[in-house]
């Protein structure tokens, strides 16, 4: 093949594209949706009854290779039950400026308390906004849970709810 052959082939490709239709994509007004394993923004997770799965083990910040979360446990009390084990989550950070989306948190969590959504809208223009607090980390409150600190369900064990035998709160608690 001739030399000069060679460069018109590669403005071959670029002719044909020219009358191709554009994709267009109107991001902020219509969002496509993900796919269903995409890995967004993190979520503390929580019981049926509301009580939190994180008992604030730290195994989460310790697999995080970018140093992107801040954990520190604290003891439950009688007073105050936020987990049904010994301990619970008492601060949780998750900075998104240093977050590289990895999901190594999500599998040294033992108690499947952090996990990760759809979301993907993360951007801000305030760098303070980009780290997430506790409060903004905890899944909402679905019908039937009761906010923590509570006790635990009655006649329940911390094992009944690792496997997952506690029902939703409002005074019903107890096994299923």
């Amino acid at each position: 093949m001739p030399k000069f052959l060679e460069s018109v082939g590669g403005f071959g490709v670029t002719f044909t594209t020219m009358f191709k239709k554009p994709h267009t994509e109107s991001y902020p007004e219509e969002k496509v949706p993900t796919a269903p394993r995409y890995h967004g923004r993190h979520q503390l997770n929580r019981y049926p009854d509301g009580l939190e799965k994180c008992i604030g083990c730290e195994l989460c910040a310790w697999a995080c290779p970018a140093d992107a979360i801040y954990v520190e446990g604290a003891d439950n009390t009688d007073a105050a039950r936020y987990s049904p084990g010994e301990r619970y989550g008492q601060v949780y950070q998750i900075n998104y400026l240093r977050c590289i989306g990895c999901g190594l948190c999500v599998e040294a969590c033992p108690t499947r308390a952090l996990t990760m959504t759809n979301e993907y809208e993360l951007a801000d223009d305030n760098r303070a906004d980009l780290i997430y607090e506790k409060d903004r980390l905890l899944a909402p409150m679905e019908p039937g849970m009761d906010p923590a600190p509570h006790d635990m369900a009655p006649g329940t064990t911390a094992e009944d709810y690792y496997l997952g035998r506690v029902q939703s709160g409002s005074g019903e608690g107890g096994r299923e």
